[in-house]
């Protein structure tokens, strides 16, 4: 039986592109084109500079200076080579805490992904694999969730919560998942009625081993870009929580409550708002980058270009 079935199974998915999985297939494809390295670097040095960067500047983000507040960027007049980008209204070195806003924008961005991708992806799998009234109960469950939008159920929990990294994740992730699970069904609808999963059952796998060796692969192609970008999304949303006072709270600089702050002062103090603004959408653009490429590689994989 074994020697019957084995022609099928190289006919999965997975060995389409020869050892490589799809997955890798599309990864490759992608890092070719000089759109993704453009994206990769600027997204990458950024999370390296919001790591080392307030260790090599030496200034605390939170310490206050009255005689320095208002200091402009260098090569403005009064600029400081001790505050390259200016200070805010209490004499804070604005680099500093722009850096500590980035680094927390981008953790709370890539770690609500990452839940959101697992969370979903596992629900989702479950659903299209079992069907019957287990697909019919986990997608009205889902169906509910997105009716939600994200800043309204944020504003009920983190209202009426302390927040914190921890709960703003939570939120996220909350808000998040279903459109992985939805993602994750439908490929599991189209995949499990192919030979290669056929062929698996009948040489005596698993259901867990179907789910996790066979099929969980070519979940990632369809999600990849999509998560890509779901980051740049949740540093968005992070830096509205923020600016309305919902977000990660003092002393701890975000992205949206240094803008926030900055609004008051727009007419004499311009760069409190736009070095955290121009970092944001620098982080942006990076991603938005790798995620463009992503899709295109996807494109590509489903139209039988490898």
């Amino acid at each position: 039986m074994s020697a019957e079935l084995a022609p099928m199974l190289p006919k999965t998915p997975t060995k389409s592109h020869g050892p490589r999985t799809l997955s890798a297939t599309m990864f490759a494809n992608a890092w070719r084109t000089t759109e993704f390295r453009i994206g990769f670097f600027i997204f990458f040095g950024l999370i390296l500079l919001s790591v080392v960067g307030p260790s090599l500047l030496g200034v605390s983000p939170t310490k206050f200076s009255v005689a320095d507040k208002f200091l402009p960027p260098l090569g403005f007049e009064g600029g400081s080579w001790s505050h390259v980008l200016g200070t805010d209204q209490l004499g804070r070195d604005l680099f500093a805490r722009s850096l500590i806003g980035l680094r927390n924008a981008l953790m709370i961005g890539v770690v609500s992904v990452v839940g959101m991708f697992l969370i979903g992806s596992i629900i989702g799998m479950i659903a299209g694999y079992v069907g019957g009234w287990v697909d019919l109960i986990l997608m009205r469950i889902t169906d509910a969730q997105m009716a939600i939008p994200v800043i309204i159920l944020a504003i009920t929990i983190l209202g009426v919560s302390r927040p914190t990294p921890v709960t703003i994740v939570c939120v996220l992730i909350l808000a998040g998942w279903p459109a992985y699970a939805r993602t994750a069904r439908s490929v599991m609808l189209s995949e499990r009625r192919k030979e290669y999963v056929r062929a698996a059952k009948i040489l005596g796998a698993s259901n867990l081993r179907i789910l996790l060796v066979h099929i969980a692969p070519n979940i990632l192609p369809p999600i990849a870009f999509v998560a890509v970008l779901d980051v740049a999304r949740m540093m968005i949303i992070e830096a509205i929580l923020g600016f309305i006072g919902i977000g990660i709270q003092p002393p701890t600089p975000t992205f949206g409550t240094i803008i926030a702050d900055g609004t008051k002062y727009l007419m004499n103090a311009w760069w409190i708002t736009t070095v955290p603004g121009l970092l944001l959408a620098i982080s942006l653009c990076g991603i938005n980058l790798m995620g463009g490429a992503l899709e295109r590689a996807r494109n590509k994989l489903l139209q039988g270009v490898s």
